[in-house]
């Protein structure tokens, strides 16, 4: 706990076998509460590991997407009585250590989400972030920024950290099930005046760490601008979108288990 708030680290799993011991292994156990892992029906043995390892795993029976795996972690770690979120992959390309500051982040009541900036610093191409999709995270950060009048180093890190309150404010149902619903929940972070702090954040790519192809990256990188544009559109009260509903209906539903 930290601050008396109990802290829970998510895992949205995907075949992670190879790399799922190397990341429990660096989880801050001191301070971290629960881990949550939910398996998006892998084809090797991520859940069965998870177990053993005494991690709380939730298994899809169908494979429900990235975004659609997130969804059921943060349903799950609310449920659990978690009142700071962390959610980390389990392909071990961001570091866990880090989970403690982003944590206290939030404890301190300094953010409501906080995210692990792989471009802070020089880590991104140090660590082996591919030239491609370096530069398309600067075009995309620039872009996003401009449209939605914020100011972030990036938007498409995987490693984020949420207050309770937030994650029970934000219509994350309405989202998309693919890889662009990472930045719909940031639009929407935003649109709500949630505070997003940053910290600096290494990055590892290797065989084994989950990485989206070019013709994957492209269909995200189109989502991620459409998302930017109806952020601006709404935000200037030409259009109404439900990815900014505040309908309870689209908000997630912890009372019932998952």
């Amino acid at each position: 706990m930290l601050n008396d708030k109990r802290v829970a680290v998510v895992l949205p799993a995907y075949n992670a076998e190879a790399t799922l011991l190397a990341t429990f292994n660096e989880i801050p156990m001191n301070i971290v509460d629960d881990v949550i892992l939910v398996d998006d029906k892998s084809t090797d043995r991520t859940a069965e590991l998870a177990r053993e390892l005494g991690i709380h795993t939730i298994v899809h029976p169908e494979n429900r997407g990235y975004g659609g795996n997130q969804k059921t972690c943060y349903q799950a770690a609310l449920q659990r009585d978690a009142d700071i979120i962390v959610m980390l992959h389990p392909d071990y390309q961001y570091t866990p250590k880090l989970i403690t500051a982003m944590a206290s982040m939030i404890a301190e009541g300094e953010f409501d989400a906080v995210l692990a900036s792989r471009i802070l610093g020089i880590g991104a191409l140090a660590g082996g972030m591919p030239l491609y999709k370096y530069i398309a995270n600067r075009f995309l950060t620039f872009t996003q920024n401009l449209l939605v009048g914020h100011k972030l180093s990036e938007y498409h890190t995987g490693y984020r950290a949420w207050s309770k309150k937030t994650l029970e404010s934000l219509p994350l149902l309405n989202n998309s099930d693919d890889f662009v619903f990472d930045n719909q929940m940031l639009a929407q972070t935003i649109y709500q005046g949630f505070r997003i702090g940053e910290l600096s954040c290494p990055t590892r790519y290797f065989p084994e760490a989950s990485s989206i192809n070019f013709k994957r990256s492209v269909i995200y990188g189109l989502g991620v601008l459409h998302t930017s544009i109806q952020f601006r559109l709404q935000r200037l009260g030409f259009k109404k979108y439900d990815l900014f509903s505040d309908e309870a209906s689209a908000r997630l539903n912890y009372k019932n288990k998952v």
